[in-house]
């Protein structure tokens, strides 16, 4: 239960349960509790009907251990990662753990010119892609002289160029008595994943989250709660390239979880699979919760044995909400709230939290305190200001830039960029945000990247992007542009001009709108307020 502290600092409670510290890193506590659950099934490939035990699961990822270290991989080597959800994944990713590597995921939609950035943040050793990703990763490698080998996990044979994963764990020889010497680690400052998390000023930022930082989760997480985690099926679609995604990964494969997973989202294979493995819980983002709410084909499938569904990536409406409930009777829908940066959710629903618009209570182990943007004062119940976190789950900071780590993290507390307040209850609200990230589908767009895209085209002036309300996606980039005088531009152009350039989440979905002029504040900052402003007047008056 949540309490106030002196200073109107919110604390979420201890960790009772410290668990991890009996281990000496965040690899040897997954494969070691792989080695408790032994031949239970916890992974499911919900297409292809495999399953995997916890036995073969920690077998397989001992070998990429070895695997690793034949292609030269150390401790705190990065190790890069860019695949759909696939078994070949998440072993890589505990095979990497457990030699204290450190792993960055990259987003399989980048461009290469994303791919490039991505991968010159983390400067990764090695790099393992799949057959949607391979060629992207293999043509930006020729350009960054760090990345000394390439593993497809879909090749059958290794080329000079590109590895197959395959034959790289048939040729290993690993041990007959299968033993491993896990190696201690400096929990605090050893970096075990960097993921990419869009910044409002341009292309992603590189967040280290270290082992601290994911065991201190997993301790809060592993606590037993009304829900138990670790003795359901559990479907999950949401990409383990995306922190939501991997770090329910990795919680799960602690907890015992059979985890049923989904390469991608096909509305017939997500919910046959809920039907055909009797599916209990599910990890879902807000536009498939509107899928479930209004899709009809739903109709066709017995989804009465979902419990449960946990949203989280962007805010879910209570109106959805109550389709789904009323639509195919589930329970139980919980919410979170949580940023690349405090590894996963701070705010969580609960039973005792979960009053409408809320984003539910603190998370035990973490302190919160909403302040004024404007004075740093620290607010109380019921007065709207920046969310600020602080615990054992906050980052390190960005990967090379003290710039933005030093604004981001004061004195310990991370500063979210997001505007809420709490109730005399201890439940949070989000209520707006000082970031200017657009959220489509989840993704964090920013606004800045597509405008310095839009601004190499010649026939462009000036442009600003926006993000349009979308009951389905949350919002879709809209641009606002000023033509260069006396050329011919048409919309089209513009949506087929970042479509060449940028991955699908950052099109221009929303439309393009042409302006005489761009409104700025004196110092030339955006002022994007006054284009959502005109934005909802225009589809006021064509309602």
């Amino acid at each position: 239960m949540a309490t106030l502290l002196p200073g109107n600092i919110v604390y979420g409670g201890s960790i009772t349960n410290r668990e991890t510290n009996n281990y000496k890193s965040l690899g040897h506590f997954i494969m070691e509790k792989y080695k408790e659950f032994d031949d239970q099934i916890v992974m499911v490939d919900a297409v292809s009907g495999k399953e995997y035990t916890a036995k073969y699961m920690h077998d397989s990822a001992l070998r990429v251990a070895y695997v690793l270290k034949s292609l030269g991989v150390k401790a705190n080597d990065v190790v890069g990662l860019s695949s759909e959800n696939c078994f070949e994944f998440a072993i890589t990713l505990f095979g990497a753990f457990a030699i204290n590597a450190t792993v960055a995921p990259f987003n399989i939609t980048y461009s290469e010119r994303e791919m490039h950035h991505g991968i010159n943040l983390s400067k990764p050793k090695v790099i393992f892609g799949s057959r949607i990703t391979i060629e992207r990763i293999a043509n930006v490698a020729k350009s960054n002289a760090f990345v000394k080998k390439i593993v497809s996990f879909d090749s059958e044979k290794s080329t000079s160029d590109i590895l197959s994963f395959n034959e790289l764990m048939e040729s290993i020889s690993i041990p007959s008595d299968n033993t491993f010497e896990y190696e201690p680690v400096n929990k605090n400052e050893d970096v075990t994943l960097i993921v990419c998390s869009s910044g409002t000023t341009g292309l992603p930022k590189g967040v280290q989250i270290t082992q601290a930082n994911v065991l201190s989760t997993l301790d809060s997480q592993l606590t037993p709660t009304a829900i138990p985690i670790g003795e359901v099926k559990l479907l999950t679609v949401i990409p383990w390239f995306h922190s939501f995604g991997c770090l329910t990964l990795i919680i799960c494969a602690c907890a015992g979880t059979c985890l049923v997973y989904l390469p991608k989202f096909e509305d017939h294979v997500f919910l046959s699979a809920i039907e055909k493995y009797q599916v209990m819980m599910a990890f879902i983002v807000p536009p498939l919760a509107v899928f479930l709410a209004k899709n009809p084909i739903v109709d066709k499938y017995d989804l009465s044995s979902l419990l449960v569904l946990l949203c989280g990536a962007a805010p879910l409406s209570k109106e959805t909400e109550d389709q789904i409930k009323e639509r195919i009777g589930v329970p139980i829908i919980r919410q979170g709230y949580g940023l690349s940066e405090t590894t996963l959710s701070v705010l969580t629903q609960n039973d005792n939290a979960c009053k409408p618009g809320s984003v539910g209570a603190l998370k035990i182990g973490v302190y919160a305190k909403i302040i004024d943007p404007d004075t740093g004062r620290t607010l109380g119940p019921n007065q709207r200001g920046e969310l600020c976190f602080k615990g054992d789950c906050i980052m390190k900071g960005y990967i090379g830039d003290v710039k933005s780590t030093q604004s981001s993290i004061i004195d310990g507390w991370l500063h979210t960029g997001d505007i809420g307040y709490y109730d005399e209850d201890f439940e949070f609200f989000i209520v707006d945000r000082i970031k200017e990230l657009i959220k489509y589908k989840g993704f964090q767009v920013p606004p800045a990247e597509i405008e310095a895209i839009l601004l190499t085209n010649p026939k462009v002036k000036d442009a600003a992007v926006i993000g349009k309300p979308d009951e389905e996606a949350g919002e879709l980039p809209m641009a606002f542009i000023v033509s260069q005088p006396n050329v011919q531009l048409g919309e089209q152009e513009i949506i087929d001009f970042v479509a060449q350039r940028a991955s699908p989440a950052k099109r221009l979905r929303g439309g393009v709108t042409f302006i005489d002029e761009i409104p700025k504040n004196p110092s030339g900052k955006i002022l994007r307020r006054l284009l959502r402003d005109s934005l909802k007047n225009k589809l006021k008056s064509k309602m």
